[in-house]
Formats: C-alpha cells, structure tokens, sequence
C-alpha cells in the first residue's frame, strides 16, 4: 500500500507539473502573475526572475525598470505597462518550458480540481487531501477498466465483432495500467536521480 501511495505522488507531480505548465501558470491568478504583481509592488524584480530561464533574465529585468518608471506617468500607463509585463514574463516562462503562448487567459480559467488541490498543497504542508483525490481517481479508473474487460470476455467466440469490442476494452485497460504505472515509475527514477545530483 506504502508503494502504491508513493506511485500515486509521483503520478500526481507529474500530470500536475503538465497542468501548471501548459494551463495554471498563463492565467490573470496563475502563481506567474501573482509573481510579476508582487514584485511591481514590492520593487524586487528577483520575485518573478524564478519564472523564467536565466538567458530570459536580461530582457525581463530591462522591462521591469520601464514598467516601473511608466506605472508612475497615469493609471492608464500603469495599466498598459503592467499588461505588457505581464504578457511578457508568462510568453517567456511558457518558451522556458517548451510551450507556445497563446495569451493571459482570464482569472479562474484553469479550475482543474487537481491543480487547485495542488496548490492548496503546497500552502497547508500536506499531502492529505491531494493523496485522496488521486488516488481515488486512479482506483476508479482501474476499476471501470478492468470491469469492462470482465463484462466482455466472455464472449461467443463465433461472434467476431463481440470479440473485437472485447479486444479493444483489453487492449484499453493495459494501456491505461501501463500508462500509470510508467509515469509513476519514470518520474520516481527522475526524482531520484536528481537528488543524486544534488548531494
């Protein structure tokens, strides 16, 4: 059961991490933005530096002084200037990262019950509730599955079209154990061979 738990975290960082990546963080609430709002308001340009690659550093701290300086000509200014900035830093992190930016998306647009479970996470130091909701995702999704290859299996072996829906619930049902089990698998290597390098 201790295995499969931690199967079920590393599953969860993984899908998670696609999430924040590809949907959470070009939102108006993403933790990109709340950054970049920070920062402008607390006047470190190091809060939101943490979002995007080092060789991205230069052209971000350049757009931080002159948001800075403009956000002080007119509401309005500071309205445009924050804007750019914004749409700025999020095109660059999603670069970083290997996706394509199609623009801020508006607050409360990514509602993913696994990234917003994620990041309540992060905030209360527990996993509990994160734990929960995977892993009974995942025990459904086996379920359903593997019931439907139960259901099928038995079918008349002269009715060939019963056969083929059968063989495709089968062929589903591994695909899917295998899916999970891989990602799990491959993100703990990953994990450890990070920490590897890290000691």
């Amino acid at each position: 059961m201790k295995n499969i738990k931690f199967s079920i975290l590393f599953l969860v960082i993984l899908f998670s991490s696609f999430n924040y990546t590809y949907a959470h963080c070009d939102g108006e609430d993403g933790p990109v933005i709340t950054a970049a709002k920070k920062a402008l308001d607390e006047g470190n340009v190091n809060l939101v530096l943490i979002w995007v690659k080092q060789n991205d550093e230069k052209e971000i701290k350049d757009l931080y002084e002159k948001t800075v300086s403009l956000r002080k000509v007119s509401p309005e200014a500071k309205e445009i200037a924050d804007k750019y900035f914004f749409d700025t830093l999020v095109r660059l992190h999603r670069a970083g990262e290997g996706a394509s930016f199609t623009g801020v998306k508006p607050a409360g647009y990514n509602n993913d019950p696994s990234v917003l479970s994620a990041d309540k996470t992060i905030e209360s130091g527990s996993l509990k509730e994160l734990y929960k909701m995977i892993s009974e995702e995942v025990h459904n999704g086996l379920h359903h599955s593997f019931e439907k290859v139960e259901s099928l299996k038995n079918y008349n072996k002269d009715d060939v079209e019963a056969g083929r829906r059968y063989v495709a619930a089968y062929v589903s049902f591994l695909h899917y154990a295998e899916a999970v089990y891989n990602t799990a698998k491959h993100t703990g290597e990953k994990h450890a061979h990070n920490e590897n390098h890290e000691n």
